[in-house]
């Protein structure tokens, strides 16, 4: 297989122009993650109109999401054991990712048949698989200091992403149309922002060879075993939650429109969640360089954890104290997120490290399937209150994993030191 091509890493006359070209590089790459992954959750934000226009039960918009995430997983795989995301050049394979997703996303409007919806979305995950690892690995390569801060930026931008759907769909209450187009155009643009205005950074490491056992160092290494643990334990918690956070506000909140006939509350309040994970990633990337990336996670999966717990068991009459804790759910679920893909890049092999987040971070979707699945049956069998309990399984392993980390030697490989 070919080697890498791109050009090589710019150089700087001065400390104060470099440092403007990383915020500026910070930027895009946020903004082209947003934009890119904003096809995740479409089919979601407009699940009520499916279920009426193409006769879809709620297991079948399930199985929806189910299928972004298995094809998710399917890309991130093939992407790890080919090192893909280090043999080709990573924006180059955040940009033809973009646009695939983006094209796929709008054949949900024509279709009808399940199974042919089904797979459209396995293939829109897919194609995600070469978005989210490679921006996380652009990034990577522009930082070192304050590279948990960097990509806490960035996983806020994808938490924008995921959930603009649903800002979407309260707008366009009555035009679901809108929702997938609207989602596929930022698709687009992301794919051509990130290639076209962002250069590899001054700590790229040189192509790797064509090695797919690299990826086991995941399993091998003690260090980024138990980070991995710690991730998958994230993982099951936060994708099931992002996934029916929307239909559960939609029970508690009901049909309330907030101007009009137009703003749906329900969906405006689900978005807002999502914001305001956004806005926590990064300040959690500052607070895990200053106290550690093993305590910040700990202590985020111990919140996320406890909402989870009782936030379904609340009565439906005390909405506000829902949405409220909601809100602390949504900041607490995501935020510590960066922080695992960060140790991932602190403690794996430089010329792997986009293999390592890419492998790490297929295996964490391929968990977030089962309890995808596993929200809504439990909501049927038992309520609310049970199926978002059970999710809560996730922080306390990946807590005790982390914890773990903390007192062993490869956690001064992290946060420069503060483990």
């Amino acid at each position: 297989m070919s080697q890498n091509t791109a050009a090589a890493p710019p150089t700087f006359a001065s400390e104060h122009e470099e440092s403007r070209a990383r915020r500026r590089t910070l930027l895009i790459v946020s903004l082209a993650s947003l934009f890119g992954l904003s096809v995740w959750f479409s089919t979601n934000a407009i699940a009520d109109a499916l279920e009426v226009e193409k006769g879809l039960s709620e297991q079948d918009v399930a199985w929806l999401t189910i299928a972004v995430q298995l094809g998710f997983v399917f890309g991130t795989v093939m992407i790890a054991i080919t090192n893909l995301a280090d043999i080709l050049n990573a924006r180059t394979l955040f940009f033809m990712s973009a646009i695939g997703a983006g094209a796929l996303n709008l054949l949900v409007m024509p279709l009808d048949n399940l199974p042919l919806l089904i797979l459209v979305r396995f293939g829109t995950g897919a194609f995600l698989g070469g978005v989210y690892p490679p921006a996380m690995k652009v990034l990577s390569g522009w930082f070192v200091k304050n590279r948990g801060f960097a990509l806490g930026m960035m996983v806020g931008s994808l938490t924008i992403g995921s959930g603009s759907p649903h800002l979407l769909s309260s707008i366009f209450v009555d035009n679901w149309q809108a929702v997938i187009v609207g989602s596929s155009l930022l698709a687009f643009a992301g794919g051509v922002a990130l290639r076209a205005l962002v250069s590899d950074g001054p700590y790229e490491v040189p192509a790797a060879k064509f090695r797919p056992s690299s990826m086991l160092t995941l399993f091998t290494d003690r260090g980024l075993r138990l980070t991995l643990l710690g991730y998958l334990g994230h993982m099951w918690e936060l994708y099931a939650m992002w996934a029916w956070i929307g239909a559960f506000m939609a029970v508690v909140i009901g049909v309330r429109p907030l101007i009009g006939d137009s703003l749906d509350l329900a969906s405006a309040l689900t978005f807002l969640v999502f914001f305001v994970g956004a806005i926590a990633s990064p300040l959690a990337g500052l607070l895990a360089e200053r106290i550690g990336r093993t305590l910040v996670t700990s202590l985020l999966m111990v919140l996320s954890g406890g909402m989870a717990v009782f936030i379904g068991f609340l009565p439906i009459d005390l909405a506000p104290l829902i949405v409220i804790v909601a809100l602390v759910w949504g900041a607490t679920v995501i935020s510590d997120s960066a922080q695992f893909s960060t140790a991932v890049t602190e403690l794996s092999p430089p010329e792997y490290r986009g293999t390592m987040l890419t492998f790490q971070t297929g295996l964490g979707f391929l968990l977030t399937a089962g309890s995808i699945w596993l929200v809504p049956v439990l909501e049927d069998a038992s309520g609310w209150g049970v199926a978002f309990a059970v999710l809560a399984i996730g922080p306390v392993i990946g807590t005790l994993a982390m914890m773990r980390l903390r007192r062993l030697p490869e956690a001064k490989l992290l946060a420069g030191g503060r483990g």
